[in-house]
């Protein structure tokens, strides 16, 4: 900074041009800025004051530079000029991160012998030309107060207000004028911060790519801490409230962590080069490194980061919920409601308000068995608890190692219907690993597999909130059929579903072992470990073959329901399975996967009862037995009821309903060439019945700019084939003559289009000529890329090969394609050519 006033002072000297000068001041702080990358040893808290120190010694440098300007040799003293630069916002705090906004608040009083208005305008200006990002306001200070009361923004900015330079007497005038607003309307301005920060964590919940400066447990948090500290206490640092709100060991805890999310931000705009406050996937391999995180042989510097990273979050998040919570009790609660308050009161020091349990912040705390005994016996309408009963239970006292008394109370309390508001009250008090050991590897567990939206517990406790608030009626039914103790389980198994991962080995594997030790620990019903420990072991099962294979396969239903043993084992993995894809996110279960799994359920029933209806002819049979008792089919003639029984799809009998396979067996009697329907509903829909061959590859070619949901190609009678193609979209309606056109034009086997030739490797093709007694199957493993389905059908289409239907699903950008073919002897006899022809290696 000395150089640079040389600079300056030689410059103004010889008299040069302003944009001279400016030139210079830019050239300074861009090359600040790219050294500061190289220049961070020390991180966080300390990092935030150096260069915000170092932004102050620039601004007044360009202030002085203004006054040299405008007064030349009959420049005042800085504090004879009625103006005060100020710091507000993370500036004021001195938490300026390296591309943050710079909020500065350029104070004046307005005397007649100054002219103020230019210096204040061309310092700003000269300011944003060096790259300062100036978030600037100037405020006289006689409107300060009225400014306050338009915005709570400009209030929350205001109190934050550090002075860098200028008139101290107008500081201090400001200075009583601060005092005056902490304590005018702090209700107003407490509820309004409450509620604005209550909807901020709405918008930004605790993901696997946080939010930490405006997310859950981020700066912000901490912020509002602050605020309701200064605005309730006028105290002008938390710190001072030490023995006072809360002890030191709690508040140094607290500092630690929100000191690592100082460092992280630092080195996130560092690696970014901008402004960026979330955690992403493709900076964490350099993040991690920066903040000097190593792998070892059980975690990567990637997973331990992100681990410090979520425990740092809880832990702010913590502390802060509660403080706040308690700091503006003192506010919001009216003291004359404290007769009524009798009224809701359960036992001594706890009260219960709407289905929330409330206690005094300083009420004492209870041995882990005493309290986990206080929980067992609290109504099971408690649904919420306060946060002054989370800090209650943040202070019990916790023993050396669990006897068999207090596991025995845990063991009651697990088995409490009301689970889920229990557990989250274990988890916010920092009880769930005391409480339950087996924990411990999952909690802050990261998961990068691109299809999780959650660290691995907080995805367990919010899939045994989707339990306890089943919304699929179907799911619902079926729990309700389940016994007390049934239930229980499958509560167990919802919230232990995962707890195998972070270790080395498979976490199904790793997962049941767990299940075992604990409830054998709890002294469980053998048949209950049993049971709940091949649920843990196969809860991905239902969801991975319902998506991904022929659930109408008598091969894959046997293959399935020999891991489950009994319809018992079926129904509640269903149900497991259900809260499992419900806690992923608010939309990943949806009436698609839904249909799927109920599909694979009902297909599954029958072979706990007589393996011989799984039969694929049997169960034709009893389609077919169903179509005779349908009206529509007594009305038909003999002719049009045999072809019905003639049609050659076994698949079409198995997958559809009696009255579907009856209209389009009736709608095909009169197609003498093709016939379609376009429907385009909620998605796109083309069905054709077709007698002359079909250009499937050259129609799916066509149709590329759409996404395929599901094929079904079903052989029907008279040579005749009916084709269904679900798009996952839905299109606008001035595109359906376009689609008509393709479709006609799909007609002519000599219309060639230009397809993709997507990555597919050998490795990812499986064949399976045995699938069942009339078909053959393969499966397509590959990248998902547009254009796949299309050239499969373009391959198949020169060789003859007659797809009977294609099972299509995506899971973490992978294509999972299931295609059962018809064997007719090109498939099988020609597989080995086909590989050759449909593989086409990245390199």
């Amino acid at each position: 900074m000395t150089e640079l006033n040389i600079q300056i002072e030689e410059l103004i000297s010889q008299n040069a041009k302003d944009f001279e000068i400016s030139k210079v001041f830019r050239t300074y702080y861009k090359n600040y800025v790219a050294s500061i990358d190289t220049a961070i040893e020390s991180l966080g808290k300390d990092f935030f004051v150096r260069h915000t120190k170092h932004t102050d010694k620039f601004l007044i440098q360009l202030y002085k530079y203004m006054l040299r300007k405008y007064f030349g040799d009959y420049q005042p003293m800085s504090s004879s000029l009625p103006v005060t630069l100020i710091a507000l916002g993370s500036y004021g705090r001195e938490q300026l991160c390296v591309h943050s906004d710079v909020d500065l608040m350029i104070l004046y009083q307005d005397i007649k012998g100054y002219n103020l208005r230019p210096i204040m305008e061309e310092l700003v200006t000269l300011a944003w030309d060096c790259g300062l990002k100036l978030g600037s306001r100037v405020h006289e200070i006689k409107e300060i107060e009225e400014a306050v009361k338009e915005d709570i923004t400009i209030k929350t900015s205001i109190i934050e207000s550090r002075m860098i330079y200028g008139s101290k007497h107008l500081w201090y005038s400001y200075e009583n004028v601060l005092r005056k607003i902490r304590k005018t309307g702090r209700k107003e301005f407490v509820l309004e911060k409450l509620e604005e920060h209550k909807q901020r964590l709405l918008k930004y919940p605790l993901k696997m790519e946080p939010n930490i400066k405006d997310g859950y447990g981020g700066m912000r948090e901490a912020n509002m801490v602050f605020w309701m500290a200064t605005v309730i206490f006028g105290v002008t640092s938390t710190r001072q409230l030490i023995d006072k709100e809360f002890d030191e060991e709690e508040y140094k805890k607290y500092r630690a962590s929100l000191e690592f999310i100082f460092q992280v931000r630092s080195v996130l705009h560092s690696v970014a080069k901008k402004k960026l406050d979330v955690v992403n996937f493709d900076l964490l391999p350099e993040l991690s490194s920066k903040l000097g995180f190593e792998g070892t042989p059980r975690m990567t510097k990637e997973r331990l980061c992100m681990t410090k990273i979520l425990e740092s979050l809880h832990r702010v998040h913590f502390f802060s919920s509660v403080m706040v919570k308690k700091f503006t009790r003192r506010v919001i609660f009216d003291k004359t409601s404290l007769l009524n308050l009798k009224e809701y009161r359960y036992k001594k020091d706890l009260y219960i308000i709407d289905n929330k349990l409330y206690t005094s912040f300083n009420a004492k705390p209870k041995t882990l068995i005493d309290f986990l005994k206080e929980l067992i016996e609290l109504p099971d309408s408690v649904k919420y608890f306060d946060r002054s009963y989370v800090y209650y239970a943040s202070k019990t006292i916790l023993p050396n190692k669990q006897t068999k008394e207090l596991k025995k109370v845990i063991k009651t309390l697990l088995y409490k219907p009301n689970l889920y508001p229990l557990i989250k009250l274990l988890y916010n008090g920092r009880l769930f690993q005391a409480v339950l050991p087996i924990t411990k590897k999952i909690v802050n567990q990261p998961q990068f597999d691109g299809y999780h939206q959650h660290p691995v517990d907080i995805h367990s406790i919010k899939a045994l909130k989707k339990l306890e608030e089943i919304s699929d009626p179907y799911v619902q039914e079926l729990y309700d059929s389940l016994d007390e103790k049934e239930k229980a389980l499958v509560r167990l198994v919802t919230l232990f579903h995962d707890v195998g991962k972070g270790r080395v080995i498979d976490h199904h594997i790793s997962g049941e072992k767990l299940f075992k030790s604990m409830t054998t620990a709890f002294d469980f019903e053998p048949e209950q470990i049993q049971l709940g420990a091949l649920l843990v072991r196969y809860h991905n099962m239902m969801s991975k073959v319902a998506t991904s294979e022929d659930i109408y396969s008598e091969k894959v239903i046997l293959s399935f329901t020999a891991l489950l043993k009994s319809k018992l084992a079926l129904t509640m993995l269903f149900v497991v399975t259900y809260a499992d894809i419900s806690a992923v996110g608010e939309t990943v279960y949806n009436s698609s996967n839904a249909s799927l799994l109920k599909q694979l359920y009902l297909q599954s029933l029958p072979a706990f009862d007589n393996v011989s209806l799984l039969n694929e002819n049997a169960r034709r049979n009893a389609k077919q037995e169903r179509i005779k008792t349908l009206p529509e089919y007594k009305e038909l003639s003999n002719i049009m009821k045999k072809k019905i029984f003639y049609i050659a799809s076994n698949h079409m009998f198995l997958k559809l309903k009696a009255n579907e396979i009856v209209n389009i067996a009736v709608k095909a009697q009169d197609v003498t060439t093709f016939d379609y329907e376009i429907i385009n509903d909620n998605n796109l829909i083309i069905r054709i019945i077709r007698k002359v061959p079909l250009n499937l590859g050259y129609l799916l070619g066509k149709m590329e700019f759409l996404n395929i949901s599901t094929m079904n190609i079903f052989k029907l009678y008279d040579e005749k084939k009916f084709f269904e193609i679900n798009f996952s979209e839905k299109v606008d309606d001035e595109d359906l003559p376009h689609i008509s056109q393709i479709i006609e034009s799909s007609f002519d086997m000599e219309k060639k289009t230009k397809l993709l030739t997507p990555i597919i490797n050998r490795e990812g093709i499986t064949i399976d000529c045995n699938h069942t007694t009339y078909l053959a199957s393969m499966q397509v493993v590959a990248k998902d890329q547009k254009g796949l389905l299309a050239f499969i059908a373009k391959i198949f289409d020169d060789y003859e090969v007659e797809i009977e239907t294609a099972k299509l699903s995506s899971i973490k950008n992978k294509a999972h394609d299931l295609f059962l073919i018809e064997k007719n002897g090109n498939f099988c006899a020609k597989q080995e050519e086909i590989i050759n022809d449909l593989c086409v290696d990245e390199g």
